[in-house]
């Protein structure tokens, strides 16, 4: 690895560590506004005693300054402190629910990318035809409508109506396609739109119209030549979209009762589990922040110019 490259990279991963520091200072006092837990988890009879002892053994009877210290130095140790509901490890809990997430984001991804490539360079390859216009209004389309509204429309025509898909839960193909579906389309319209554009700039090139006069097949032209230096703004905006799907499916998992982080941080909230949601939300946090530093280093290897920049 380059000089430049680690330059660039150490530079992100500084500036990218003070908005993880300010997730985790507004996670931690933003939960203690939804209410005092006791009020859940001890009966109404419960005598001021007993509140008091819940309080201590869960750590709520310190100042909120020196609870936030206590849990600073938790998180270095990697101990997130146990569910109030389950009495569980918290990490335990999110660490089962993450896959979950992670496998409908990935698959909903892997699908936007292939039919955006294909779909966007087909829009390119003639502009301004009717495969272009009918692409041009898929895709705008697709990224305009609210993912809650199509997912609560998917569940009314496709699972109650129809009653050809489930309306919740894992089990089987089926209870994939309403969600993924849903996850999909505003990745698929904003990537069209974006392969679509760069497509046309890469068709024009110099270098396909010479890789043309060498008498290259026309398929290679599109998906080799241009496609490949199209990829950077592409790449740049789907991984935008990918660390959108983790934050996004909060919505489609509370709404299909997907078992993933987005319906746990729910969950955690209306059970004022403050252990599982600091957890929750920490993890998504540094899943984001990972990302985004993988797709900035993917993006300055194919273009020299980005780490170049920074590192001087």
């Amino acid at each position: 690895m380059s000089d430049s490259m680690l330059v660039f990279l150490r530079r992100r991963i500084i500036s990218g560590a003070l908005p993880l520091l300010a997730v985790v200072l507004g996670v931690f006092f933003l939960a203690r506004l939804t209410g005092d837990p006791a009020n859940l988890y001890l009966p109404l009879s419960a005598t001021p005693e007993m509140r008091a002892e819940f309080a201590a053994r869960n750590g709520f009877d310190q100042p909120v300054a020196v609870q936030f210290l206590d849990y600073l130095s938790q998180i270095v140790r990697l101990d997130f402190g146990e569910s109030l509901r389950t009495a569980q490890p918290a990490a335990q809990a999110v660490l089962q629910a993450f896959p979950a997430t992670l496998q409908l984001a990935g698959a909903t991804m892997a699908i936007a990318v292939t039919a955006a490539v294909v779909v966007g360079s087909l829009a390119a390859y003639r502009p301004n035809s009717l495969a272009d216009r009918f692409a041009g209004l898929l895709s705008s389309a697709s990224a305009s409508v609210p993912d809650f509204w199509f997912a609560i429309m998917g569940v009314l025509v496709f699972a109650v109506t129809l009653n050809w898909l489930p309306t919740s839960g894992t089990d089987g193909m089926g209870a994939w396609v309403l969600p993924i579906a849903t996850l999909l389309i505003r990745p698929f319209g904003v990537l069209v739109q974006v392969v679509r554009g760069s497509m046309v700039s890469a068709l024009s090139a110099p270098y396909t119209r010479v890789a043309r006069s060498k008498g290259a097949d026309e398929k290679r032209v599109i998906f080799v030549h241009a496609l490949r230096n199209a990829a950077a703004p592409a790449l740049t905006v789907a991984g935008d979209l990918a660390v959108g799907l983790v934050n996004g499916a909060v919505v489609v998992e509370t709404i299909f009762g997907w078992p993933g982080i987005g319906k746990l941080m729910i969950d955690s909230i209306l059970q004022r589990d403050f252990a599982v949601l600091q957890a929750a939300v920490l993890l998504t946090a540094v899943t984001i922040f990972a990302l985004n530093i993988l797709i900035d280093a993917c993006y300055a290897l194919l273009d020299a110019r980005v780490r170049q920049g920074v590192a001087t």
